[in-house]
């Protein structure tokens, strides 16, 4: 695997590829999901060859959204397959980084290391404090798309549900992110009752 160019490869399309109404599946998305598998796959000690494997599909599980909106996990498998031989990378590699992909599909359903950290950076925001910034992106993105939450309230009711039933898989994020997203919960909920 030659990741260096690779990445680089990856993220030029995504630069100059991805529609410019993406407020939330942009390249700063991203690049944020990049930099918490970095943080959580150290923390969960990986070994070199998975930390390579999960920072590709870092950078490859929205590149779908070159292709479609809907069911973009599955278009960004087929990209995979596509770009990737031509850096080293082995079937083997490939269909792995595409079951981490696949993973980020909601509900999500991680079952091996590389899958729950890639969950997890990818929904890593929940517990921060930039929560309500990014989520408002999101619902900005969704009405722009033609999934149109028609009030704010709505949106708050939407995002209780989502906070409650999720989980952080690793322990690293249950440690560093948990606590954080029950206080954004608390938040959103004093938000709906208002």
């Amino acid at each position: 695997m030659d990741f260096e160019r690779a990445s680089a490869y990856i993220l030029d399309k995504l630069r100059h590829g991805l529609p410019t109404n993406l407020f939330y599946h942009n390249l700063e998305h991203v690049m944020d999901v990049y930099q918490a598998v970095i943080r959580i796959g150290a923390a969960e000690k990986l070994d070199q060859s998975t930390l390579i494997a999960l920072k590709t599909a870092a950078l490859m599980h929205d590149s779908g959204m070159l292709r479609t909106y809907k069911g973009h996990e599955e278009a960004a498998c087929s990209l995979v397959h596509l770009w990737l031989p031509q850096f080293g990378y082995t079937e083997e590699e490939m269909k792995y980084i595409c079951r981490m992909i696949l993973t980020t599909q909601l509900p999500q359903t991680a079952s091996e290391i590389g899958e729950r950290i890639l969950c997890d950076a990818d929904l890593d925001y929940l517990g921060r404090d930039d929560f309500f910034m990014i989520a408002h992106r999101l619902r900005f993105e969704w009405n722009n798309m033609g999934m149109n939450v028609t009030s704010l309230k709505d949106w708050y009711l939407l995002q209780i549900r989502f906070l409650e039933d999720h989980k952080y898989y690793t322990f690293s994020n249950q440690q560093l992110r948990e606590p954080g997203k029950q206080k954004n919960l608390e938040m959103v909920r004093e938000l709906f009752r208002n």
